[in-house]
Order: C-alpha cells, then structure tokens, then sequence
C-alpha cells in the first residue's frame, strides 16, 4: 500500500506552532480526527504550509483519541503544544478553533508524530 502525502496548513498567527514543529519543540500535531486525516498511518507524509513557507515531514506513530483528556493521558500538554502547560489550556486552544468542539466530539483527534 502507497503512503499518502496530506497537506496541513497553518494561518500567517500561527507561524510560531509551525516553526516548533521544524525544530521539534512541538513534538505531536493535532488535528481533528475528520475523514480528511483518519486514515493517516505511519509513513505517511505530511507536507506543512504557512504562507509560502513549507516543508515535509514523515510520520512516525499516529494515534486517534475519544477525547481531550485521552489525549493528554498519553501526550504531554507541553508536546502538544510549547506554550501552555495544563489540559484546560489546551482545551480553551481547541475550543477556539471554529467548530472543533463539535468536530472533537464528533470526530475525535489525531495525533501525529514525526520523524
């Protein structure tokens, strides 16, 4: 079975969780686990786009979760994302989103991990 390249964006204010993820500061990515990215597995390509800046990324380990709090059982909030340090400021991130408290409910997240 080929490996599939999937395209994730990142908006111009979010230049920073971009770069985090190049330097590996940011050690897992997320997303809503839509039909979009569920299928994703290890191997998989990911090719990263802020503005016109990108760059490719290969998968190492995927895994989906029910929730937020299965989420942080096994990720460290800090992995997920530099900044903040505890679930409810992950979860006021998430619920920032457009739509993604609906989405997460509906959906779950994946996590991604890159080589």
């Amino acid at each position: 079975m080929e490996n599939k390249k999937v395209q994730l964006k990142f908006k111009a204010v979010n230049k920073d969780i971009f770069e985090a993820i190049l330097n590996g500061s940011k050690k897992v990515e997320t997303r809503a686990a839509t039909t979009k990215f569920k299928n994703l597995k290890a191997g998989d390509i990911v090719l990263l786009v802020c503005g016109k800046d990108q760059a490719e990324k290969k998968i190492k380990e995927v895994q989906i979760f029910k929730s937020i709090g299965d989420l942080v059982g096994v990720y460290k909030v800090s992995d997920i994302n530099p900044d903040l340090k505890t679930q409810e400021e992950l979860t006021k991130m998430y619920y920032s989103f457009p739509n993604y408290r609906e989405k997460i409910d509906k959906y779950g997240l994946i996590a991604m991990e890159f080589e």
